[in-house]
């Protein structure tokens, strides 16, 4: 609480959403909520701060996979986030746009998304679109959680929120399928 307090926290909330997005190991979660809690009265602000800088450090992971895949290979295999990047790589043969809205507001690591879809060469503005309503979506509901329910909503969201977004993504699958036919 402290730290989100700091007159320098937005920055930091950018600066992690960022990186988080397209090489960093801890997701921008772990900030906004004390944020909020601090300030609820800026907690739509911080949701919006959160989403763009995720989406422009998803566009940086995206070039990261256009651009520098090669180069970036060999620590990717031998990282954590290989299978998840194998995994995305299927998904977009079978998914496409859906991918990355999954990706985004799910507890799947959404860098592996942002890579693979430049490694792929998906189509940008479906990328950025996906990529904002699905970061958009989980940040804002973040925000909207600690606002309303305080701290004691931040431990339980600390608790629950994979299961949440597992949930969630389960959720819209059940709805597409049952909207497809």
């Amino acid at each position: 609480m402290v730290w989100a307090r700091h007159r320098h926290a937005a920055w930091y909330l950018g600066g992690l959403s960022f990186a988080e997005s397209s090489f960093f190991p801890i997701p921008p979660d772990v900030m906004l909520a004390p944020m909020c809690l601090a300030e609820p009265a800026r907690a739509w602000r911080l949701a919006l701060l959160t989403t763009l800088t995720s989406v422009v450090g998803g566009l940086f992971g995206y070039l990261i996979g256009a651009l520098a895949f090669d180069m970036i290979e060999p620590t990717l295999a031998a990282s954590r986030l290989w299978p998840h990047y194998l995994t995305a790589r299927e998904w977009f043969a079978e998914w496409g746009f859906w991918a990355i809205f999954v990706a985004g507001f799910s507890p799947i690591p959404y860098k592996a998304f942002t890579i693979a879809a430049g490694t792929l060469s998906m189509a940008l503005l479906p990328f950025t679109l996906a990529s904002l309503i699905g970061r958009g979506s989980r940040f804002f509901l973040v925000a909207g959680l600690m606002r309303w329910g305080g701290a004691r909503m931040e431990s339980a969201l600390h608790r629950y929120v994979d299961r949440l977004g597992w949930a969630t993504v389960a959720a819209i699958g059940v709805a597409y399928f049952a909207l497809r036919g």
